[in-house]
């Protein structure tokens, strides 16, 4: 069996600053254009019964503003009319307006269950599409961008069951055969969970292949994974041969039409009634057996060891094993009580001898520890808590003060993983234990790569390109952004992360109205001082802030290397950061 090999992230120390000083607030102008929409973005907010973080994760912060990584300053989004709308900027003081593309056959307002309305470009001549309703679309589109060429046209629709969001997709073409594999998220409800949140989420790696024959595209290839978690990042190879994921909990194959009688006896042996009842004193344990119907005391036969117990129930072994220790043979005895059941007595030969367990390995029966016991050790471990916070500061090793924590320094309980998936052998094949290196954003330099992911690396903020041709090095360093990591802890409202492609600034926004951009370190033309060192600064990162003019809530927000767009309800706004040289 092939285990999977535990990898590392190599940091590129170059690419650090470890004399970097913070970022200094510029009060310079950002120009901003405002576009009003024809129609409202086809927001979907979250049913009753979609209460669970994870539903709120894949779907209440869900971006409705989508960017065209093949083609420069391209967005799109579909608004309540079913159309899929479209704003290629080249000049920012010549804005048209948003213009249909593509408009769905389904009447979204008729279904109730719907989700949000997914859209991925697969690459500069295709699109996967989903409707919301759990149609999956291929759509051939020619050349986006070139008006002569460029025609949105289905190649391919098909019901594939509940709801789902694209998470992300790949064409591929292999020996003139053309195909596009792509990953669908659902989160269904897992009805013999008893424990959690009663949901687990799915993700389908579906591929659709040409057929040659007859020139329609079919599914050809669907996989499933399951987890407990929606995935930070999750990304197909560009050869289609693995995947990536980022995530709180693990995710597993399942196989495809999983027999479900087998899932319902597996459930029913985890939650079937434990084989014995057993407690303990300090100087004895009770056993406790239910009996089958018309039991007599002729059935029974217990043998008693040393250091071992027999028991056997109509000529069949009930229990046998190994003691956790030595036990009075002589003075050990049972019974059998009124209500039908068997009451084995043992007593310990090392008396005040707490036992882990009765039989060594065995793990058929329960532990019921009474209220006497969980006070006696409640009593013994009290020395070890207290009610004030840092009650003797002054004693030789004080309790951690939380108060000196700052909120940046605080991550999650769970760490995360990132797992490389092999598409063959459905098997995980490289495992990075990512522990407080916090998720905060992903962005599409190349697109004829993977996204890239960015993780917060102790106060910075790290900017990582998979490679999946490279197995021993595999995700390269390729750009930091200072202090950032500590920087967006403090912004409580946060809804989206963002960078330009070319790494010269990154972004992010709060839920209403306000847009925090941080630039990397530029050379000042003037001279610069740090006032506690006396030496001269050569170069200052600067913090600038806009202020969109709208109540509406931020539903959608893209950067690229000159703009960044911001989308609410009603309105499409256009920031312009940098100007190209």
């Amino acid at each position: 069996m092939e285990v999977a090999a535990n990898c590392s992230l190599r940091v590129k120390r170059p690419l650090l600053d470890p004399r970097f000083e913070g970022y200094k607030l510029s009060l310079e102008p950002l120009p901003c254009y405002q576009l009003e929409l024809d129609a409202a973005v086809a927001e979907v907010k979250l049913r009753d019964d979609q209460y669970t973080l994870e539903h709120m994760h894949a779907f209440g912060m869900y971006n409705y503003l989508h960017c065209d990584s093949w083609y420069q300053d391209s967005v799109y989004y579909i608004d309540n009319l079913g159309r899929v709308m479209n704003l290629t900027v080249m000049l920012d003081t010549a804005l048209g307006k948003p213009r249909e593309v593509f408009r769905l056959p389904t009447d979204l307002t008729a279904y109730d269950s719907r989700l949000c309305a997914s859209i991925h470009f697969t690459s500069s001549t295709w699109v996967t599409l989903s409707d919301g309703t759990g149609r999956l679309y291929l759509i051939g589109t020619g050349e986006r961008g070139n008006s002569a060429s460029e025609k949105w046209e289905i190649m391919f629709n098909e019901e594939l069951g509940n709801p789902f969001i694209i998470i992300h997709s790949v064409s591929l073409l292999n020996a003139e055969k053309h195909s596009v594999t792509t990953l669908l998220l659902r989160i269904e409800k897992e009805e013999l969970d008893m424990k959690g949140s009663g949901f687990y989420v799915s993700l389908e790696w579906v591929t659709i292949r040409k057929n040659k024959d007859n020139d329609k595209y079919e599914i050809i290839k669907c996989d499933i994974l399951r987890g407990k978690s929606v995935p930070h990042y999750a990304a197909i190879e560009p050869d289609g041969k693995g995947l990536m994921i980022v995530s709180y909990k693990s995710f597993t194959f399942v196989h495809v039409g999983q027999d479900l009688e087998n899932k319902n006896e597996n459930m029913s042996e985890k939650i079937k009634e434990p084989l014995y009842y057993w407690q303990q004193t300090e100087d004895d344990l009770t056993v406790t057996i239910r009996l089958p119907e018309g039991s007599s005391k002729e059935d029974i036969q217990v043998q008693f060891l040393p250091d071992h117990i027999n028991i056997v129930l109509k000529d069949q072994k009930f229990l046998e094993g190994n003691l956790y220790s030595s036990i009075d043979q002589e003075s050990s005895t049972w019974i059998i009580k009124e209500n039908n059941c068997l009451e084995i007595f043992l007593i310990k030969k090392n008396e005040g001898l707490t036992w882990p367990e009765l039989v060594v390995g065995d793990k058929q029966g329960e532990f019921i520890r009474d209220s006497a016991q969980c006070a006696a050790i409640a009593e013994r471990l009290m020395h070890l808590t207290s009610e004030e916070l840092n009650p003797n500061p002054e004693k030789e090793k004080p309790p951690c003060n939380a108060q000196e924590l700052e909120e940046c320094d605080i991550f999650f309980e769970e760490s995360s993983s990132l797992c490389r998936f092999d598409g063959s052998t459905l098997k995980t094949t490289h495992v990075v234990n990512l522990g407080s290196n916090q998720y905060l954003f992903s962005v599409i330099v190349d697109p004829k790569e993977m996204p890239c992911f960015c993780l917060r690396h102790d106060v910075d903020a790290l900017l990582w390109q998979p490679h999946s041709s490279k197995q021993d090095d595999m995700w390269e360093h390729i750009a930091t952004f200072n202090a950032l990591g500590y920087v967006q802890a403090s912004k409580r409202d946060k809804k989206f992360f963002a960078c330009a492609p070319n790494y010269s600034y990154a972004a992010l926004c709060e839920c209403l109205r306000r847009v925090f951009i941080y630039r990397q370190p530029t050379p000042v033309s003037t001279v610069l001082y740090n006032r506690k060192e006396g030496r001269q600064v050569g170069q200052v990162a600067k913090q600038q802030v806009a202020s969109l003019e709208t109540n509406d809530p931020i539903l959608g927000f893209q950067a690229t290397n000159e703009r960044l767009f911001v989308l609410t309800t009603k309105n499409l706004f256009l920031i312009k950061v940098n100007t190209e040289n």
